[in-house]
């Protein structure tokens, strides 16, 4: 059982290590570029990033720690962690937090995003990236934030299960 809390723990920070990276990247580079952009430009580049970003590899690593973290913490509390259970469980609370960031946030105003034609007069490619952009920006950071915050404690936790 040690062995697969080493694997399940292994994996959950691979995860979080991909999604922490790629949610830092936009608030760092992706978005702030973006920015540079005309309202037409903006929109249809976050259009194409929304629509491609939903693959295999992708949700791979941002679906399979919700799982993965469960388990640790189960069997973390059998007994098989070497008391990494509460850097387990907040690991667990940030990623979870993160993730209902994603689908309560994000997507729904990716979503509002997709609906806004291309060939929309200016004005309207304007209002639409205004309803969008400031608000998307804090809620990646804050997802940020929490998947480097959930991969810290998955760091931690591996120290301790191994220090066992």
């Amino acid at each position: 059982m040690r062995t697969l809390q080493t694997v399940v723990l292994l994996a959950s920070a691979g995860g979080a290590a991909l999604m922490a990276g790629l949610f830092c990247a936009f608030s760092y580079a992706v978005m702030p570029g973006l920015s540079r952009g005309d309202d037409r430009a903006f929109v249809q580049s976050m259009q194409h990033i929304n629509r491609v970003i939903i693959n295999g590899w992708f949700l791979t690593p941002f679906l399979l720690p919700l799982p993965l973290l469960v388990l640790a913490t189960v069997l973390a509390a059998k007994g098989h962690s070497g008391g990494a259970l509460p850097w387990i469980v907040a690991a667990l609370v940030f990623y979870g937090a993160a993730f209902l960031v994603t689908g309560t946030q994000n997507v729904p105003l990716n979503d509002a995003l997709d609906k806004v034609p291309l060939d929309s007069a200016p004005d309207r490619l304007g209002e639409a990236r205004a309803a969008f952009e400031d608000r998307w920006v804090t809620w990646n950071t804050v997802r940020a934030a929490l998947h480097t915050a959930s991969l810290g404690a998955l760091l931690w936790a591996l120290h301790v299960h191994g220090a066992a």
